[in-house]
């Protein structure tokens, strides 16, 4: 018999009706052993970060209002499924108990650790998979005892070796005596067995763990859109499903903003062979895409993806090709800041960077101020033109280009992976870019 991993996101999971057609895709997988892997409600996990901080501010009427709002989502869609039994009741008071202990630690000390926040943020997981698991009728394996991670708390790393004893353990045994099981998307235990998560979005690595550790037949990701699109749709109306891509084109559209997949999924899957689907809830019939071993799209321009609120810093020293190691001292500074840099431009005397919004970027310039000149260009979008036969395909420039005829392009990139061409523009700019080169690659001409 094959072996399903299925995992469904916030919004599959996000109330009665929704849980239904949740149960209804599961039930028609039935030649199958099946893994549901389930996110937390959609916003829960949200309204858990922000009860958190309005303990830490000590405001215990927000507290209140939040957890009273958590509860009775979940009650009302526990009656709503006719599964409102004394236990499963219970179990949700519970949890709603332990959290409001939780707030009233955080609110006396004024303070709210990662380790307490990761605690608190895996209970929407730990809710929903109750309901999901009461009105399927099937066992309930907390993911803890599974998914074993390192202790960086707030995005933990996995232990693999650890996950795939601990999988034999639990995970093979209840397999062989039941056709479906349920687990939590997102969280895992360190050895001292506190709660950690894998970071947001990480019901998706979750899936791509349990499929690897359990040598599944294949990894559903169930989501809100018929799978990987060519663009975003709420930007590109002509946007359609790509039916089969690559996993290095999957995890580089993933990284660019493409938030239908986390890109840390398709890794451990891609080392065991296992292939992925994404599916979408709303027309499970619907079209899908397809992620296998030894796969590609075989196009040039599979799709493209955008991320906002990117930063260009360049630092400018006249003396910089006279200087050994410069790249290497530049590089030190966000090294020691643990900064993640994405795209690099160098020139004679100027060595440019795009970083994320959101990092110091006060610090930083202070930082690099002892190695040049620096400037910072906020206000930008990153755009990936991504394909695994990009560089193969000396027309794509000329496309790309003649689509982009008259937009200022501050910084150019072609990945080292020969699969990503991005272009960072002005981001009042960028949508209008989106459209020009999904017509130029995918509907017959630029405009």
């Amino acid at each position: 018999m094959t072996t399903l991993v299925m995992k469904f996101g916030g919004t599959s999971v996000g109330n009665a009706e929704r849980i239904r057609e949740v149960a209804r895709i599961v039930q028609s997988r039935h030649e199958a052993k099946r893994v549901v892997v389930v996110s937390a409600m959609s916003g829960v996990t949200n309204s858990l970060f922000e009860m958190a901080e309005a303990a830490r501010g000590h405001n215990p009427d927000k507290v209140v209002q939040l957890l009273s709002k958590i509860e009775q989502a979940h009650l009302a869609a526990c009656r709503s499924l006719e599964i409102a039994t004394p236990e499963i009741v219970g179990k949700i008071k519970e949890m709603i108990e332990n959290l409001q202990r939780r707030a009233h630690g955080i609110d006396l000390l004024g303070e709210l650790s990662p380790r307490t926040m990761d605690e608190i943020a895996s209970a929407g997981e730990r809710l929903s998979s109750i309901l999901v698991a009461g009105f399927l009728g099937c066992p309930l394996l907390d993911a803890r005892k599974v998914i074993r991670t390192d202790s960086h708390f707030g995005g933990a790393h996995p232990a693999l070796s650890t996950i795939k004893k601990f999988v034999g353990l639990y995970v093979t045994p209840l397999l062989e005596s039941y056709d479906v099981i349920v687990t939590q998307g997102y969280i895992g235990s360190d050895d001292a067995n506190d709660t950690t998560t894998l970071g947001r979005g990480g019901s998706d690595y979750s899936a791509g763990l349990l499929g690897a550790a359990v040598q599944a037949d294949e990894i559903e990701i169930w989501t809100d859109v018929e799978g990987i699109l060519t663009a975003d749709p709420r930007i590109v109306p002509g946007a359609h499903t790509v039916e089969i891509l690559s996993y290095d084109e999957a995890a580089e559209l993933a990284s660019y903003g493409a938030k239908v997949l986390h890109p840390a999924t398709v890794r451990p899957a891609l080392d065991a062979g296992v292939p992925v689907t994404i599916r979408s809830t709303f027309k499970p019939n619907g079209m899908f895409s397809t992620i296998s071993p030894g796969e590609s799209s075989g196009r040039p321009c599979v799709a493209i993806a955008m991320r906002r609120n990117v930063v260009i810093l360049s630092v400018t020293q006249e003396s910089m090709t006279d200087q050994s190691g410069f790249l290497a001292r530049l590089f030190d500074v966000f090294g020691r800041r643990g900064i993640s840099v994405d795209l690099v431009s160098t020139s004679e005397v100027c060595v440019s960077v795009s970083l994320d919004r959101s990092a110091p970027l006060n610090a930083l310039t202070q930082d690099l101020e002892k190695l040049g000149r620096v400037s910072v260009v906020q206000g930008r979008a990153v755009i990936a033109v991504v394909g695994d036969l990009l560089r193969k395909t000396p027309e794509v420039l000329r496309t790309t280009f003649m689509a982009i005829d008259g937009i200022t392009v501050d910084l150019i990139s072609m990945g080292a992976n020969a699969i990503n061409l991005s272009l960072i523009v002005q981001e009042q700019d960028a949508e209008r870019v989106m459209r020009n080169l999904h017509t130029a690659f995918f509907e017959g001409g630029a405009r």
